[in-house]
């Protein structure tokens, strides 16, 4: 994996939309019936919660509501994934960085309420209901990590991206964690590509190898057990309070 620079510039999009061909599939069949089941069940629930939400960003912060951000599903395909805005107005385009601590200072104090219970996300039910994304999966790269990684992500962005994963479970705490001891933007660049894409991929391969309709239920009930007081809540909650505390 070669070393990357933080030049917004050569974040630019450079691959074509994605072709029937070029797209990453389900990572088991029957994958994308669990995905409409659970988006059609869903729906209810969250389309209140992404209106008050997106009304929430735009009396506090303005316009825009929501951000937009050009991800990877294939090794040559890229969608325009959607969340709520959680940066400042003039922060909100820096679609090519990942939040680091020399980034903090750009969340909002709504958008770190959004952030930390994930109702950010919630947008991407579109991505899902569109077959963009599932919600269990890989979470979608940035082009430029794609195109620098040694080839990792050819094999990852074969399963189709997903709002959550076992990478986001496992090691998303951590991530933050070191992250946010990143000072400047060459600091941040520097951990996420030689301390975390390389975990989050294997994560991410271990998923591959090993999906089921079962496993995705149980990513999403963790998921859903850090934010809610649901049983075995408690302890993903413990052990995530623990990693950001080290």
């Amino acid at each position: 994996m070669t070393a990357l620079s933080h030049d917004p510039a050569r974040a630019r999009p450079t691959c074509q939309p994605v072709t029937s061909s070029e797209s990453s599939g389900p990572a088991y069949r029957g994958q994308r019936f669990l995905d409409l089941t659970l988006a059609a069940l869903a729906l209810p629930f969250v389309l209140p919660v992404i209106a008050v939400a997106s009304l929430a960003v735009l009396l506090r912060d303005g316009r825009p509501v929501l951000y937009v951000s050009e991800r990877m599903r294939a090794p040559q395909g890229r969608f325009s994934c959607i969340k709520l805005r959680t940066m400042t107005r003039t922060d909100a385009g820096a679609a090519s960085a990942v939040l680091g601590g020399d980034r903090q200072a750009s969340v909002t104090s709504l958008g770190r309420l959004l952030r930390r219970s994930r109702i950010d996300e919630f947008p991407q039910l579109w991505n899902v209901l569109k077959g963009e994304m599932g919600f269990v999966g890989p979470r979608p790269p940035l082009e430029r990590y794609v195109r620098a990684d040694g080839g990792t992500y050819t094999e990852v962005l074969k399963v189709r991206p997903g709002v959550t994963g076992l990478a986001t479970i496992i090691f998303h705490a951590y991530e933050e964690r070191l992250l946010a001891k990143a000072k400047t933007a060459a600091e941040t660049e520097s951990a996420y590509v030689t301390r975390c894409i390389p975990r989050k991929a294997r994560l991410d391969l271990i998923y591959k190898r090993n999906a089921s309709a079962i496993l995705d239920l149980y990513i999403i009930y963790l998921t859903a057990a850090r934010l809610l007081p649901l049983p075995g809540g408690r302890r993903v909650r413990r052990i995530r309070s623990r990693a950001r505390a080290k």
